[in-house]
């Protein structure tokens, strides 16, 4: 007679005719013994779904790719006016102002503000009578320089009278103001006992006493006229002698600093330092020819910075674009899948995300700072590494279906995943499916 067939897709075999029935045998194991109670109320457990906002959401980004499968011309326009309208919003961005670091790159509300405020009301400065660097707790203009000797030391007299008569130029130097009114440095320096701070004490001290002896300087506390000088922080390239008590003697010094700071607690003495301090950089040619060293105020220097990499940056942006569209167009070699237009308009996109969300910014009162500028680059970047993942999943959709049905599975894959940016789809598909 005929034997019935196997059932191997039950994983069981059938019995020989004859035999008594019998529990069915399992081929993952030796035991031939039926599941227990405990495995029969395990496997009924209902399981613990982890999907309850990714399902939703995948379902809302397929809806949103069929609506745009079937209404391309609204999502495709729609972003292109708000973005126009967004885009005058640009009109407001400051032109011509000085970047305050402090103030923009500190939080509104921080503990560092607040713990100045702090020392600001215990340690009091006063820059037009007591001006004291060490109790300054805010920034302080001032410009420095450095006047190295090319003799072996610089305390004589006719290397001294050179400086001095450096130390008068700067002195003498006076800025334009409005209406034609002359700031001159004596209007803008800070002020000890009503006398401008002197650039260098022991310069100071030599030009207020031309016979003063300098072989008898310590180091690095110079007693002059019962009135202790500190020369450590404007003498340098020194060479010491005998010991004199707590001090050494001072034989040679190779360079000197001259220190001019000016006032900043006012606000119009600060506009008025900042124009001194302008001058000066003009003036600063001439000073170059004196084998002088000129030390910048560190603001001034990064705006210059800032106008002298301007260009460099419009070039590395546009070679930017250029190479995210050949990466996305070479991507494939299929150019019927490839979806050049679908990439190039993908940057394009990312471009015209910049220019809204600045214009959005500026319209509800943000203040721009510099730092900002940087940003585009940094979205361009993420914006065209969903692009790659976008045209990943676009390539792997069927050539059967229509442009709705692959929007929609486009949409519902990847969507998700590029607002979370970082977690994988739900489904089968892996993070590895659609490389960056």
């Amino acid at each position: 007679r005929q034997e019935p067939e196997m059932t191997w897709a039950s994983g069981q075999f059938p019995e020989p005719a004859g035999v008594p029935h019998s529990h069915p045998v399992s081929v993952r194991g030796d035991s031939s013994l039926p599941a227990s109670p405990s495995e029969n109320q395990v496997s009924e457990r209902p399981r613990c779904h982890t999907d309850c906002l990714e399902g939703p959401l995948s379902c809302l980004f397929r809806r949103l790719g069929c609506e745009v499968g079937v209404h391309p011309w609204i999502f495709l326009l729609a972003p292109m006016v708000l973005t126009a309208a967004l885009g005058t919003g640009l009109i407001y961005l400051p032109k011509d102002v000085e970047e305050n670091l402090e103030e923009q790159y500190t939080p509104i509300g921080s503990p560092a503000k607040a713990e100045r405020h702090f020392v600001q009301e215990r340690f009091t400065a006063n820059d037009s009578h007591r001006f004291s660097i060490s109790r300054k707790s805010t920034e302080v203009n001032f410009t420095c320089i450095l006047a190295v000797s090319n003799t072996t030391s610089l305390l004589e007299p006719a290397i001294l009278s050179e400086v001095s008569k450096v130390d008068d130029v700067i002195q003498d130097l006076y800025a334009m103001g409005e209406n034609g009114t002359q700031i001159h440095y004596n209007q803008v320096c800070a002020k000890h006992q009503g006398l401008c701070v002197p650039s260098n004490p022991l310069l100071y001290a030599w030009q207020m006493n031309r016979d003063l002896d300098l072989r008898n300087v310590t180091f690095p506390i110079y007693n002059h006229t019962c009135q202790p000088i500190y020369l450590a922080g404007t003498i340098g390239g020194t060479f010491l002698g005998e010991r004199m008590g707590m001090n050494q003697l001072l034989l040679e010094a190779k360079a000197v600093r001259l220190l001019y700071y000016l006032k900043t607690e006012d606000g119009e003495d600060n506009e008025h330092g900042k124009k001194w301090l302008t001058r000066f950089l003009n003036q600063f040619s001439n000073i170059e020819k004196s084998g002088l060293l000129y030390i910048n105020f560190y603001t001034t220097e990064l705006e210059a910075t800032l106008m002298t990499v301007i260009p460099l940056v419009h070039l590395c942006g546009s070679h930017h674009h250029k190479f995210h569209d050949f990466s996305l167009q070479m991507y494939r070699c299929d150019c019927v899948r490839n979806k050049m237009w679908a990439a190039t308009l993908g940057v394009i996109s990312a471009a015209l995300a910049v220019v809204s969300g600045f214009g959005l910014m500026l319209y509800i009162g943000v203040p721009f700072v510099i730092i900002v500028a940087n940003s585009p680059f940094l979205i361009l970047g993420v914006g065209v590494d969903d692009m790659f993942i976008m045209i990943s999943a676009w390539q792997k959709t069927s050539l059967m279906d229509n442009i709705k049905q692959q929007l929609s599975s486009v949409y519902s894959k990847v969507a998700l995943y590029i607002t979370a940016q970082g977690k994988c789809p739900a489904g089968p598909h892996h993070a590895r499916d659609y490389p960056k």
